[in-house]
């Protein structure tokens, strides 16, 4: 059941690479001069689907163990991270009301982990 665990971290995590990867090709002077299909044939833009496909491939394997009621509420850790990736990387803002929701995810993720 443990293996299952880390396929399914190792899932959330390929998504999160991903998620910056496309934030990056959709970022930048170059991005905001071309049109989609440029922005979609950027090599960020390329990696970061792929990472999303090996993502989707990991939490196949992961469902195998992990019921999906508790799986798919696992991957909210994703928006936690993310909006702090968002801040330090993009410049994205983050506040009051961002913050207040992070801490709601973050304890309904815990307490569905814990409760597996």
């Amino acid at each position: 059941m443990l293996s299952a665990w880390i396929t399914l971290a190792a899932a959330i995590s390929t998504s999160l690479i991903g998620q910056v990867l496309l934030k990056a090709g959709a970022s930048g002077s170059v991005a905001a001069e071309t049109g989609f299909i440029d922005q979609l044939f950027r090599w960020q833009t390329i990696i970061g689907l792929g990472a999303y496909g090996g993502a989707a491939l990991l939490y196949i394997i992961a469902l195998r163990k992990i019921p999906m009621s508790v799986a798919l509420p696992c991957t909210a850790a994703s928006y936690v991270v993310i909006a702090v990736i968002g801040w330090a990387v993009f410049g994205e803002s983050l506040g009051a009301q961002k913050l207040a929701a992070i801490g709601l995810i973050s304890a309904g993720v815990l307490l569905l982990a814990t409760t597996a």
